[in-house]
């Protein structure tokens, strides 16, 4: 996790979230591309992070949703794909194959 957060530090880094849906036959699919700058980094903070027990178990190191949050500077792109699900993606696709999305399903 250091390793990795020690290169993330300062730089922007692209987050790739591909999302497929197979309905009825038909499949639709699509990769959403976020680009994530990311603040230098301290040694200190870089270890207080990995003290907290947040990024042991995310794919980059961080959790944008969390604690990791801190460090992004910058964010272009889909911030629940960043996450893992992009999420307005994921309802532009299924609205695409004609299905009804939460909220605004007809009774």
């Amino acid at each position: 996790a250091a390793d990795i957060l020690r290169r993330l530090s300062g730089t922007t880094h692209q987050v790739l979230t591909a999302v497929c849906v197979y309905w009825q036959g038909d499949t639709r699919a699509l990769m959403q591309q976020s680009d994530v700058t990311f603040k230098t980094l301290s040694e200190a903070e870089i270890a207080a992070y990995i003290a907290s027990g947040e990024p042991m178990d995310k794919a980059g190191a961080y959790g944008i949703q969390g604690l990791g949050g801190i460090f992004v500077e910058n964010l272009r792109g889909s911030f629940t794909g960043v996450m893992g699900l992009p999420v307005f993606e994921t309802v532009t696709l299924l609205k695409s194959l004609g299905l009804d999305t939460p909220p605004f399903q007809t009774a």
